[in-house]
């Protein structure tokens, strides 16, 4: 498997590496959240974290840093329902529990990591506003339907759609040795389901309404150890821009997306090695280090807010950590 590290370091770093890391990255530069970027990754005890799919936060070593001490919300999303897929953890639970900060009623849909997402719900909840938990598998157009309907049911419509849900296979030394049910299953979550979704969820949105895809790094930067999730995200990028000049047309709603880097969720803990982990993110990014869900939670704050990002249609939310898309 250490070719598989060589090809992802390789692939993904901006710029020659050097001894002690990226030369882009500086010296140690401190986030909004006061992170020193020279301290991160956290420690060896990443490496501790392969899992079986579907991984849970709750198992992860350090555990990612998602908001809850730092977010504060100033009443943006007040009266707003929220739709979430994927929000039991990583950058569905930071960007559930910002929109609940923010005065949202939140739908948090999971695929079946019940711990992982009482705990999103519990924190949500704390902020005051209405939180409903919808587990099942996105693959299947019952379940996107039953997601859907059971929203508009307990809130009445949906101002706001995040696509985030994804699956990720484990990195594979040749992309041949990928096989067909995986490939299968992987586009069927990542691409069929969130269309499905949101074809079902435009007859419940209005006017002003919001819908945001979680895109990747992967569209821009591909490797074929992950080949089948990296084709999925560029499809995301497609559907997110055909969308976004249709349904403003038609509706009046926005489609837009985010584009991550290397994020420290149960996503890599379940699909690398622990050698892949240790240190993941470190030399791949000119800000040298992986980024944390709290970090992104802001920028879908801002595509869901109409005052805030009334002229964005069709926008690829670069959040790379410097990576070019």
């Amino acid at each position: 498997m250490s070719s598989i590290v060589d090809t992802l370091k390789e692939k993904l770093t901006t710029g020659d590496s050097k001894p002690g890391g990226n030369p882009q990255a500086g010296g140690a530069v401190t986030d909004p959240r006061g992170h020193d970027a020279s301290k991160l990754p956290f420690s060896t005890k990443q490496g501790q974290n392969q899992q079986e799919f579907p991984g849970e936060e709750h198992k992860m070593s350090p555990n990612p840093d998602f908001g809850y001490d730092t977010y504060k919300g100033y009443g943006r999303l007040a009266g707003k329902k929220a739709l979430i897929t994927g929000a039991d953890s990583g950058i569905g639970r930071a960007v559930a529990l910002a929109y609940a900060r923010e005065g949202a009623d939140v739908a948090i849909a999971y695929l079946n990591e019940h711990k992982d997402a009482e705990h999103t719900k519990k924190v949500c909840e704390e902020a005051g506003v209405k939180t409903l938990l919808l587990p099942g598998d996105l693959a299947s157009e019952i379940v996107c339907k039953e997601v859907v309907d059971k929203t508009v049911q307990a809130f009445g419509r949906i101002d706001i759609l995040v696509n985030n849900a994804s699956m990720q296979g484990d990195a594979v030394e040749n992309f041949w040795d990928i096989p067909r049910d995986r490939l299968e299953k992987t586009f069927m979550v990542n691409i069929v389901g969130m269309i499905s979704l949101a074809q079902k969820a435009v007859q419940h949105m209005p006017s002003g309404g919001s819908i945001i895809n979680v895109a990747s790094i992967m569209a821009y930067q591909p490797i074929p150890a992950i080949l089948d999730y990296a084709c999925t995200k560029g499809a995301i990028v497609t559907m997110t821009k055909a969308l976004a000049k249709d349904l403003i047309q038609k509706k009046g709603i926005r489609v837009n997306a985010v584009a991550p880097g290397p994020i420290w969720t149960p996503i890599p803990a379940q699909s690398f090695t622990p050698e892949m982990t240790k240190e993941f993110g470190k030399g791949m990014t000119p800000i040298d280090r992986a980024g944390q869900p709290a970090e992104l939670a802001p920028g879908f704050v801002f595509l869901a807010v109409n005052s805030e990002s009334s002229y964005c249609n069709g926008c690829i939310l670069n959040q790379t950590g410097g990576m070019e898309i």
